[in-house]
């Protein structure tokens, strides 16, 4: 948009708002011709669409967030708009006015969630109504502008069989993982953002039997398995008033008087992780969620670093994790972006503590077996 049209649509946009006026192409049309611009039925119709897009749903971002395969669309202020397809960011066309436009929008965006985005309270994380994950931070706080992350919900869980056509799970890692829900282990999916932990975690809950209850707590609601018997969870942030909030380890403890057969935190990453540890060492088996870590070699120190924040002894740490979980999946990116299955590896419990140890690698899409196989194959065997 070049800065011609920015200025009309600024002054129309004035005009209808000091006369209260709705937003249709005859109000269009008088506030332009009020400036004595001479103007003609295209001109209107491409100053009301503009105007129109602005006003609904996510404006100029919207095309982007409908485009087929888009997990993420990020705002870097008016100029620079990224989007994710599963092969990492590509920087789009698409730019906004100024970076007053981009304020506006992330107010708008934030107001439609009922919650508040000002220069008093300048920084929101929540779903909108489409299921869409929604971040953003005024400037100056961040910079080279206003900053908006948009997390795409996808409309369907893939399949593990999609996964492995789009190169993200190798062949023979499919089997795998699907011999970890037949056999109800408890896993971990570990990664860094936006590797795909979350699409992985869909597909593979998909696999569960029919005749299974899934209980799914999550801080911002994004899975959506394609099972007939999932009851989903989601936590509350407080209002403006700082009153209201649930976080997830109450939603946590809720789940467990749910009768889960599959308990699955979908990002573990506060103190519920005490919860869940204690739920897995209680015959909730098949119990699965997501954490980030750089591999899964830091699974247990960042498992560590959480339950000690939630007040529990290193040694029940320990005790706990070696205990309560069977298998860590890793995923990683490569040097192009594209998500993957890097390993599989399962607990053990050391003289130093808990450690991963690495079952079977991925490379070029072959599975080498590693000094954790014995252990896996135990797994699967009892």
């Amino acid at each position: 948009m070049n800065a011609v049209t920015a200025t009309v649509l600024d002054a129309v946009r004035e005009q209808l708002a000091r006369q209260g006026a709705p937003l249709d192409a005859a109000h269009v049309a008088q506030a332009l011709r009020r400036d004595g611009r001479v103007v003609g039925d295209a001109m209107v119709l491409a100053v009301h669409e503009a105007l129109s897009r602005d006003a609904v749903g996510a404006g100029p971002l919207e095309p982007l967030l409908r485009m087929r395969g888009v997990t993420d669309v990020l705002v870097n202020g008016p100029d620079q708009i990224y989007l994710d397809r599963g092969d990492g960011l590509e920087l789009t066309s698409v730019r906004l006015s100024d970076d007053e436009a981009v304020r506006r929008l992330a107010q708008r965006l934030a107001a439609s969630g009922g919650r508040r985005l000002d220069d008093a309270s300048p920084y929101v994380d929540l779903r909108l109504a489409d299921g869409t994950r929604f971040h953003a931070v005024l400037a100056p706080l961040s910079r080279p502008g206003t900053v908006l992350s948009l997390r795409v919900p996808r409309r369907r869980a893939f399949t593990l069989d999609e996964l492995v056509k789009s190169g993200m799970v190798p062949a023979e890692g499919a089997s795998l993982l699907s011999k970890v829900i037949s056999h109800r282990l408890a896993f971990l999916i570990s990664g860094g953002t936006g590797s795909g932990k979350t699409t992985l975690l869909n597909a593979m809950l998909s696999l569960v039997s029919d005749r299974e209850r899934i209980v799914i707590v999550e801080d911002a609601s994004e899975l959506r398995p394609d099972h007939p018997h999932v009851v989903g969870l989601e936590a509350r942030p407080a209002n403006v008033e700082g009153a209201g909030a649930v976080p997830v380890r109450v939603l946590v403890k809720q789940a467990l008087r749910m009768r889960p057969d599959r308990l699955v935190v979908g990002e573990v990453r506060g103190e519920e992780v005490a919860d869940l540890l204690a739920a897995m060492n209680t015959g909730h088996e098949g119990g699965c969620g997501t954490v980030h870590a750089n591999s899964a070699a830091d699974v247990p120190s960042r498992i560590e670093a959480l339950a000690l924040a939630a007040g529990l002894p290193l040694a029940a740490i320990h005790s706990q994790l070696v205990s309560a979980v069977d298998v860590v999946i890793h995923l990683g990116r490569d040097r192009s972006g594209a998500r993957r299955v890097d390993e599989v590896g399962c607990l053990r419990r050391t003289s130093r503590g808990a450690e991963v140890v690495p079952a079977v690698r991925f490379r070029d899409g072959q599975a080498l077996p590693d000094d954790g196989a014995e252990l896996l194959v135990r797994l699967f065997g009892r």
